[in-house]
């Protein structure tokens, strides 16, 4: 049995280790972990490049993964407590950003400004008690290869936006968007598609 399997079977030493890496009540990592063991745990490729202003919330048990020649710009919180973070190559994300894994980024994504993709969501059913002292909930996020997330966007857990999409300001993608498509509105739905018969794009 591996060393992680062995913190996680046993619920008084994962909340021993998770108070060595993380405060009570907190979301960042101490100190230490952030100058001394997330750099033998994380990969960042050639050319990346991490700004002195971003909120790095990550931590060695999830992965974050940063490809080559990709910028994460000042005033974003990057988040790996829940789930991984793995943003691939040639890729922008823009300034005030918020992604909390679990997030998969592909290769020549654009990011505009305050863009937010949470793959986390907090249970709210039983009344009886508050929600923050409830479970939360995960689910995969991924943006596919070369798509551009205009400004204010909102992704919410568990949704796919495929190839080449266009997702328009302040949209609210709560569905899947498939491939070659540029999206709109609260919540986002289609509005143009790429045909492949025409070479053009055409309303959806």
């Amino acid at each position: 049995m591996s060393l992680a399997s062995k913190i996680k079977g046993n619920p008084g030493l994962k909340k021993f280790v998770h108070r060595l890496l993380i405060p009570k009540g907190e979301a960042r990592p101490r100190l230490w972990v952030k100058m001394f063991l997330n750099r033998f745990f994380h990969k960042r490729g050639a050319g990346s490049a991490i700004r002195n202003r971003v909120r790095m919330d990550v931590l060695p048990f999830n992965q974050f993964m940063l490809g080559s020649h990709s910028v994460i710009e000042s005033f974003s919180t990057i988040n790996n407590g829940v789930g991984d973070v793995i943003i691939g190559n040639n890729t922008l994300i823009g300034m005030g950003n918020v992604l909390i894994g679990p997030v998969k980024v592909g290769n020549d994504v654009i990011f505009a400004q305050n863009v937010v993709a949470s793959g986390l969501n907090h249970e709210y059913r039983d009344v009886t008690k508050p929600i923050l002292a409830q479970d939360v909930t995960t689910a995969q996020i991924t943006i596919e290869d070369e798509c551009w997330i205009a400004a204010n966007v909102v992704i919410t857990a568990g949704v796919t936006i495929g190839r080449h999409c266009v997702i328009a300001a302040g949209s609210v993608v709560t569905k899947d968007i498939p491939p070659y498509t540029v999206a709109a509105g609260n919540p986002a739905k289609p509005i143009k598609r790429y045909d492949e018969a025409t070479k053009e794009w055409v309303r959806a």
